[in-house]
């Protein structure tokens, strides 16, 4: 009697268990009655009939990935690996259908996939394919959302996130952008050092420029200097003769001076005998005087030739007037 009344408890206590059970959020319970649909069961503390009904199935109802590989050519022969992650649901109005008319949706989402990026990728080159992935990636998307509706499954996303080439391919390609990049690096360095060059150039240029301004402005005072001076020894009865050959006496002097107290100077050999200066006057006055010579015949015969060329024009002038007399005669 009391093992009877121990059975009877144990089965009433597992038929009071087995009728309440719960479901997890994000998640839907498909129940069925003898086999057969009853209802769908969202989340929280559900009750079904003990042994009567049953739970034949959950259904995930988050967002999932898949990641798809697939092997395919290009327009240009190129063998190329890509790999698209599709991101997909099941809604939840359509549990029903994900549940009972589509067995393998990861199978099915595949087929798709293999057929959208075999029909795509051959029409681009491999370049374009880079380039072009998001449309591969909305194609993808399009097809997989007309065809997966159906079945009670959405498409959230597609992205094409690995293309990988043949790895010779590969390499050639790596090989022209360091080339690409190696040429750019060349063009920078030439560009570089043709201003360096420039500003060098302009530099020196800018640099002879104010040392002959300060030489020709050092002369000019020089000059001065030298009017100056020839004046104060004519005040004091000296003839300029005498004056010059005096300031070249004491020039001569200052640069032997300076040329010794310049630790740096190399070994100049100068006259340094009192005539010296004298000679070095007569000299230059010499030289100076035949400057003259020359600068006057070389302007005596530059005014003699054009003298002759204006009477060969007037002469050529007055032939072709007489020719046209004659022809109007």
């Amino acid at each position: 009697m009391y093992i009877a009344l121990i059975v009877f408890l144990v089965f009433g206590l597992f038929i009071l268990l087995s009728s309440f059970f719960t479901v997890k959020q994000q998640t839907a319970v498909v129940i069925e009655r003898f086999g057969k649909f009853l209802s769908i069961r969202q989340s929280g503390l559900q009750l079904k009939i003990p042994i009567i009904d049953r739970i034949a199935g959950r259904v995930n109802l988050k967002i999932q990935q898949l990641d798809v590989i697939i092997e395919t050519k290009t327009k240009d022969n190129v063998f190329v690996k890509l790999k698209v992650s599709v991101q997909f649901m099941v809604v939840k109005e359509t549990v029903y259908d994900a549940f009972y008319k589509l067995e393998y949706p990861h199978d099915q989402i595949t087929s798709y996939v293999f057929d959208v990026v075999r029909a795509e990728v051959p029409k681009l080159k491999l370049d374009d394919v880079f380039e072009r992935k998001d449309d591969i990636a909305i194609a993808v998307k399009r097809e997989l959302n007309e065809a997966m509706t159906t079945y009670g499954y959405t498409i959230i996303n597609t992205l094409v996130t690995d293309i990988d080439p043949d790895i010779q391919v590969k390499n050639a390609m790596n090989r022209i952008n360091a080339a690409d990049r190696e040429k750019t690096v060349a063009e920078f360095e030439a560009e570089a050092s043709r201003i360096r060059i420039v500003a060098k150039a302009e530099a020196e240029a800018e640099s002879k420029r104010l040392q002959g301004q300060g030489i020709a402005n050092q002369r000019r005072e020089i000059a001065k200097g030298l009017v100056e001076s020839v004046d104060v020894l004519n005040r004091v009865g000296i003839n300029s003769q005498e004056a010059s050959a005096l300031i070249v006496v004491t020039q001569h002097y200052d640069t032997l001076q300076a040329i010794g107290a310049d630790t740096n100077s190399n070994l100049i050999l100068l006259p340094n005998s009192p005539q010296a200066g004298s000679d070095m006057l007569n000299n230059m006055i010499a030289s100076f005087s035949a400057s003259n010579q020359v600068g006057e015949l070389m302007k005596k015969r530059n005014e003699k030739d054009h003298r002759s060329k204006d009477h060969k024009i007037e002469n050529h002038s007055s032939t072709d007037h007489s020719e046209i007399q004659d022809k109007e005669e």
